[in-house]
């Protein structure tokens, strides 16, 4: 018999359940923290947020414009308007030589529901997924939610940050894996895989049955090597890709993946259940988008700009030391001769310097509190007074 008293069933009516209690995404808190300081008339430098300050493409812009003037903007397909998935898979044709069957081609709500489908659609509750640290947070945090397990797997210098296939399965050997998800470029760090070490990692996961992820929302943006495509390397793996970052429309959440056959007709019937479709104004946007690379591809020499300002102005400012800066928007600093908490370390950055940036524990548990990630996505002008922002305050002593 209930001997909870009415005040205590009430209570129990609003609480949260457990699979909701994940950490927050610490960099949202910098930002609002950021905003604090401009409301109040503060001048901050924004290097928080993986966020393109350009706009959408032009073209995409026009296209939703001549949509929105036509009045209706209906469901589409749960898989996607099939002009745009064509297009994605042109897509593939002219910039990896790789041939996709549009077919298996999924336009999601951004990267993240495609995270969503993709983990509903390959793992069962219980169900062991690696990761690497640092990595983006909300990998490990939608697994949790969802009721798998993430595996941290620790990336070393030695190899240049990137997973191998022998510590790939030296976990599964600890206890077996499902799945394994991996970013090039990747997320803090801007590291990126060779081709020669993508294909050894994927052979290695499905020679030992698991399931392999690519998350390869940064891809255009590389600069020290070229990115490869998992889609081009294996038809068994699943590819995670976005309009969000090379194309700059990050606020339209418009995404896609290429999915291994078998799983089209599973992933459709989610999306059916958990979104009917996604925004159909962004899908128009996004198909046009491909015919803005010439618009885009001027943004991205404003990012190498910006890498290059920051890789030859921090280590002059006291930053001496970050991980190797190939692709993305962002340099992965270590702090650590400053301080032991990057937190704090941001915290004091954000009040003191005006400079917003996000702390290295938002994307690995074991030593994040020694790094900082700093993105460059915003003006080459911006990025030169964060470098002398920066060095003044460091100067001052007050960072330690």
């Amino acid at each position: 018999m209930d001997k909870a008293t009415p005040r205590e069933r009430a209570a129990n009516l609003l609480s949260a359940s457990a699979r909701s209690d994940v950490p927050p995404f610490m960099v949202m808190d910098v930002m609002s923290a950021a905003e604090r300081i401009e409301a109040a008339g503060g001048h901050v430098i924004h290097m928080e947020v993986g966020q393109p300050s350009a706009p959408a493409p032009r073209t995409a812009i026009a296209a939703a414009r001549r949509a929105l003037e036509l009045g209706r903007i209906d469901y589409t397909s749960a898989l996607g308007i099939p002009s745009l998935r064509e297009r994605i898979a042109r897509h593939y044709r002219d910039v990896y030589r790789c041939e996709v069957d549009p077919g298996r081609i999924v336009v999601t709500t951004g990267s993240s529901g495609a995270f969503i489908l993709a983990f509903l659609a390959m793992f069962e509750p219980g169900d062991r997924v690696a990761v690497t640290v640092p990595g983006y947070p909300p990998y490990r945090h939608i697994l949790t939610a969802l009721g798998c397990e993430p595996v941290l797997i620790e990336t070393a210098s030695e190899t240049r940050h990137a997973l191998t296939g022998e510590a790939l399965l030296a976990a599964h050997r600890e206890a077996p894996l499902k799945g394994v998800l991996v970013g090039s470029p990747a997320n803090p760090t801007g590291t990126m895989m060779s081709r020669e070490a993508l294909t050894a990692l994927i052979a290695a996961a499905e020679g030992a049955g698991i399931r392999f992820i690519s998350d390869e929302i940064y891809h255009g943006l590389d600069y020290a090597l070229p990115a490869v495509t998992a889609a081009e390397l294996s038809p068994r793996t699943l590819v995670i890709n976005s309009f969000s970052k090379y194309f700059c429309m990050t606020g339209w959440r418009v995404g896609w993946m290429v999915v291994p056959e078998p799983l089209v007709r599973p992933i459709e019937r989610l999306q059916q259940n958990l979104a009917i479709s996604v925004p159909t104004l962004s899908q128009i946007a996004a198909e046009a988008a491909f015919d803005g690379t010439e618009e885009m591809e001027a943004i991205k020499r404003g990012y190498v700009e910006n890498r290059r300002i920051l890789i030859e102005g921090l280590p002059k400012a006291g930053l001496t030391d970050f991980l190797p800066a190939d692709g993305a928007f962002y340099l992965y600093a270590d702090v650590s001769r400053f301080t032991s908490d990057s937190f704090d370390f941001a915290k004091r950055m954000l009040e003191q310097a005006r400079v917003a940036a996000t702390p290295g524990v938002d994307f690995d548990p074991f030593h994040g509190r020694n790094f900082i990630r700093f993105s460059y996505a915003r003006s080459a002008e911006e990025m030169r007074e964060a470098v002398t922002r920066i060095g003044g305050w460091l100067l001052t002593g007050e960072a330690s």
